[in-house]
C-alpha cells in the first residue's frame, strides 16, 4: 500500500528512530549485566541496577494504563528477568510509535492532561530512559556516553524550566559543575546527580 507522505508522518517517524535510538542505549547496557551486577548500587541513592531497570517497567505501564493508552503487551518481572522486563516494554513502546495511527491516538491522563500518545512518550518517557541510562551505566562500569542530540535537547527544555522542575519532587538539588562543563555533565547534575 501506497502512502503519501504528510508532515504529521515525518514527526511521527522521527520520534520513532529517536526512541529507537535511545531505548537501544539503554538496552545495550542491560544485556551487559551480569547476574551479580543487577544489585549494584546505582543512583539514584538507594537504589540498585535492577532497580532503575523496575522504575521504567512500573511507572511507564502504570502512566499509559491511567491515561487510557492501547495496552503493552506483558512483561516478565524485574526481580526474575530485568533485561527482559525492559525489552517487552521497549518492544511495546516501539511498535506504538511505529505504528502512525498508534502514535497519534489521543490519550488523557489525569494529572498529565491529554496528549497524542507519541507526544507523550516523547514528553514522559523518552528523556527517562536517556537519564536512567547513564545511572546504568555508572552502576555497572559501563561507557557513560550518552545521545549527544537527546542531551542538548532535554537540557534545552529543561534548564529554562528550574524552579518548577525542582519543586516537583522528581529531581534532588541540583549539582554544581564548571560553567565550562559538556551537556551530558551539565543535565547529569541538573537531575541531582554527581557527574
Amino acid at each position: 500500500m501506497v502512502r503519501d507522505t504528510n508532515e504529521e508522518d515525518v514527526v511521527v517517524d522521527d520520534l520513532a528512530a529517536r526512541f529507537r535510538r535511545v531505548a537501544e542505549g539503554f538496552s545495550r547496557r542491560t544485556m551487559a549485566i551480569d547476574d551479580a551486577g543487577w544489585e549494584l548500587p546505582a543512583p539514584p541513592e538507594g537504589w540498585t541496577a535492577r532497580d532503575v531497570v523496575g522504575h521504567l517497567t512500573t511507572w511507564v505501564p502504570a502512566f499509559l494504563e491511567a491515561a487510557g493508552a492501547p495496552p503493552l503487551p506483558p512483561r516478565p518481572h524485574v526481580a526474575a528477568d530485568p533485561a527482559g522486563a525492559w525489552e517487552a516494554l521497549r518492544s511495546g513502546l516501539q511498535g506504538m510509535l511505529d505504528d502512525p495511527e498508534v502514535a497519534a491516538t489521543r490519550i488523557e491522563h489525569p494529572v498529565a492532561g491529554a496528549h497524542a500518545l507519541g507526544d507523550a512518550i516523547a514528553t514522559f518517557v523518552l528523556g527517562d530512559v536517556l537519564v536512567h541510562t547513564w545511572d546504568l551505566a555508572r552502576a555497572t562500569g559501563q561507557d557513560e556516553h550518552l545521545d549527544p542530540a537527546e542531551v542538548h535537547a532535554m537540557l534545552v527544555a529543561m534548564e529554562p524550566m528550574d524552579e518548577v522542575l525542582r519543586t516537583s519532587g522528581h529531581y534532588g538539588p541540583r549539582v554544581e559543575v564548571p560553567p565550562d562543563a559538556d551537556e551530558q555533565t551539565r543535565l547529569i547534575a541538573f537531575t541531582g546527580r554527581q557527574p
